[in-house]
């Protein structure tokens, strides 16, 4: 356990996996093998889910596979500027209701779950992940097939380290970890006070 990083500093003792995992945009452009991305994969399978629903479902393309334009012609055009270079793109989506059709109203937290687990996993084999809600949620859903009983939630991209001198220059002074506000300002024991 530490309480700090080299560039971020917690309040209370927290593993230093918390401290290190930050969402960088200079990435190589080199391939990441199958066999790495599912290690990923098999992280965000054993997260939590309420009733062991497992809501989420995670689509993806490597960035030399044919599906590569369709994912990444999803993206924003300040997206699309930095993950050029990414080894390969996601699109997390959950399923708004349980196996027998009644709603699921965890759908989304279950699925933040799964994405936070594939974030650290990717941290921990020296990846950058980073997630992003920058592209068409519309598009996504109707070029991705992607049926009603599904919600679009976010895309994400992973690959490995790159120059910063790579980004665009504007990208360039942000590509360092940011803080968090302190836990008063997020945190209340009872009724909402923040």
């Amino acid at each position: 356990m530490i309480k700090g990083s080299d560039k971020r500093h917690a309040d209370y003792l927290i593993d230093a996996i918390f401290l290190n995992r930050w969402s960088p945009r200079a990435m190589s452009g080199e391939a990441i093998p199958a066999e790495e991305l599912k290690v990923l994969f098999e992280a965000a399978r054993w997260a939590p889910s309420s009733n062991n629903n497992q809501p989420w479902r995670i689509l993806y393309a490597q960035r030399d596979s044919g599906h590569w334009p369709l994912f990444f012609d999803l993206l924003t055009d300040s997206n699309k500027a930095w993950c050029v270079n990414a080894a390969a793109l996601l699109v997390m989506v959950s399923k708004t209701t349980f196996e027998g059709g009644q709603p699921c109203r965890t759908h989304s937290y279950d699925t933040g779950a799964a994405w936070e687990n594939l974030a650290l996993q990717g941290c921990l084999r020296g990846y950058v992940v980073h997630g992003m809600q920058g592209f068409d949620y519309g598009r996504a859903r109707a070029a991705l097939n992607i049926p009603a009983e599904y919600q679009v939630e976010a895309m994400a991209a992973i690959g490995l380290p790159g120059r910063v001198e790579a980004l665009p220059e504007a990208l360039q002074a942000r590509e360092t970890p940011s803080d968090r506000r302190k836990l008063a300002q997020t945190v209340c024991e009872g009724p909402f006070c923040l």
